[in-house]
């Protein structure tokens, strides 16, 4: 799968049509305004992960930046996690994860770079998280913030089809939802996440109506 104009335009397409579904304060009282980005660039090198190959050669596959988070933070030490954070006081969502983006990974888009919004989704911690999609220049030079970012990951989009995604786990003992997790060469990754790239998978890549709110997320996320 190729990072050019036609899947660019696809992908916007197909997030115009979305009916997306938004998630406002009374829905989720006490919860605070979060925003990531799913920006999408070459695959260069590939993800330098167990299970996934490396490219001897630049790749111009289309992929995702995936980070991997310090172990010294307060939260979501050492998970997979899309760029993003919270909302400043008086910021716009889509603010918010560009100025997370630059922040995290040195990554500067504008918003035209911005092809569409998925749904909010609300997580166990405190957060109604609202996904971005952006469209990167390909080779994506990237700069990570030492403070936050372990490391970085370019992950194939053709990964996120796998047959075995996603990985559906019983519920909690207070919810009657699956527990979602999307599998990552020989890793995984936990929703929120994991939610987020499972309705990329289905909204983008296959066109397919499927939403992920109601998804679960592993105890150790509710942090």
């Amino acid at each position: 799968m190729l990072r050019d104009d036609s899947l660019r335009d696809t992908l916007q397409a197909r997030l115009a049509a979305w009916p997306r579904q938004p998630i406002v304060a009374a829905d989720a009282p006490g919860h605070r305004r979060a925003a990531v980005v799913l920006a999408i660039a070459d695959a260069g090198h590939g993800a330098a992960l167990r299970g996934l190959p490396r490219h001897r050669r630049w790749s111009r596959e289309a992929a995702l930046l995936l980070t991997r988070r310090t172990r010294q933070l307060q939260r979501n030490a050492g998970q997979w996690s899309l760029p993003g954070g919270r909302l400043d006081d008086g910021e716009s969502a889509l603010h918010a994860g560009l100025r997370e983006l630059r922040e995290e990974l040195g990554l500067v888009l504008p918003a035209a770079n911005v092809l569409g919004a998925l749904d909010d989704y609300a997580t166990r911690s405190g957060y109604v998280i609202t996904p971005f999609v952006a469209w990167t220049d390909g080779a994506a030079q990237l700069a990570p913030a030492a403070a936050e970012v372990e490391s970085v990951h370019r992950v194939e989009l053709t990964e996120l089809l796998r047959a075995d995604a996603p990985l559906l786990d019983p519920p909690h003992d207070d919810s009657v939802h699956p527990v979602l997790r999307m599998p990552l060469g020989r890793d995984w990754v936990a929703a929120p996440t994991a939610a987020l790239l499972y309705q990329f998978r289905e909204v983008c890549l296959l066109d397919q109506p499927t939403r992920v709110a109601h998804f679960d997320q592993p105890r150790f996320t509710w942090r």
